[in-house]
């Protein structure tokens, strides 16, 4: 019943992707959203759900650079470089035009096991680990950026500072 469940909820995605194609992600060339707002270092779009900061200047804020580094430690063995999927495991950046923040988080940490193209697919539980759930939404804001096309494949060398709120979250998060 849930293969079903999915089957259609995929069918649904494609077609509303292929009515409104522009609707999941920013046109070629065009300037990255803009938060609605920022609180504590952290940036929300107009319905309060984390978000990126990219610069014109290419500086992207601390969340989206921490997701980087920890998508890359943790998640793109199985997800491909940058979130472009793999043999192993689907493109996170095609997933997350479509996918909401609670879904995301839910995934990430109970896991979940299903069929792809009729092929068993596993997607194990993170909810242990910290190297993942210390940084989760930092991972989410990342690939959030990559799949709205606002953030192309390349090397984040600019970046805003972390801020102190991150400093103490991540101190207690870690138990330090």
């Amino acid at each position: 019943m849930p293969s079903i469940i999915l089957r259609h909820a995929f069918a649904a995605a494609a077609l509303l992707l292929a009515l409104y194609p522009g609707a999941a992600t920013n046109p070629a060339g065009a300037e990255p959203a803009k938060p609605a707002r920022e609180e504590a270092g952290q940036y929300f779009d107009a319905e309060g759900v984390l978000t990126y900061n990219i610069k014109p200047d290419g500086t992207v804020d601390w969340a989206t650079y921490s997701g980087y580094r920890r998508y890359h430690a943790e998640c793109h063995v199985c997800h491909g470089p940058d979130g472009e999927g793999s043999s192993y495991a689907p493109a996170l950046v095609e997933s997350l035009k479509t996918m909401k923040h609670d879904e995301f988080v839910a995934i990430t940490v109970q896991g979940r096991q299903g069929h792809v193209a009729g092929r068993p697919s596993v997607m194990p539980s993170f909810g242990t680990n910290s190297n993942v759930m210390c940084y989760l939404e930092d991972i989410y804001v990342y690939l959030r950026a990559r799949a709205d096309g606002a953030l192309p494949r390349v090397r984040l060398d600019k970046r805003e500072e972390k801020p102190q709120a991150a400093k103490d979250a991540e101190k207690t998060c870690l138990g330090e």
